[in-house]
């Protein structure tokens, strides 16, 4: 019996003594520096752009019209202008309905990709921990810092930084 007890802490002894691998990654430094992300924004800058030109022209061509119904107005009856007038807003509200959706459409579709990325380095860190034999990988932010302190050979951010820039090249 006695055996088996020192057997045991002898057991315990080696198990608490196996040092835990871990590292930490600036999560705000990941994100906003991977190549993916800066590929992102600006196919979503071309989009907005698009965009912008597409309700400058919508703009300028209501304000021709508002300017041909005023001159209409002007020449009708106060009950006719009143119609015209009417209308003109009416159409101003639904343009403006119609933008809000396409805006409100485009950053939706961004905060998708978005989230989708975050996804994939999350994942990707999991991976990455597993792969290399780390206990715990934390992640830290200007935000919210997990890590208060840690050595500059325990920040892995760059080193998956440029794994993941690796991967996505592929």
């Amino acid at each position: 019996m006695k055996h088996i007890f020192y057997i045991v802490l002898v057991m315990l002894a080696f198990t608490s003594c196996q040092e835990k691998k871990i590292g930490y990654v600036d999560n705000t430094t990941l994100i906003n520096e991977i190549q993916e992300k800066k590929d992102l924004e600006t196919k979503f800058q071309g989009k907005q752009e698009a965009f912008k030109k597409k309700t400058d022209s919508i703009s300028q061509a209501f304000q021709l019209e508002v300017q041909q119904t005023q001159l209409t107005a002007q020449k009708s009856s106060q009950k006719k202008a009143q119609e015209l007038i009417g209308g003109l807003q009416q159409k101003q509200q639904l343009l403006q309905q119609q933008v809000q959706f396409e805006e409100q459409q485009i950053t939706l579709a961004f905060q998708g990709e978005i989230d989708s990325l975050i996804i994939k380095v999350k994942d990707y860190v999991k991976d990455y921990g597993k792969t290399n034999g780390y206990t715990y990988i934390l992640g830290t932010s200007d935000g919210a810092s997990s890590v208060l302190y840690g050595t500059d050979e325990n920040n892995l951010t760059q080193t998956i930084l440029e794994a993941l820039n690796t991967e996505y090249k592929k």
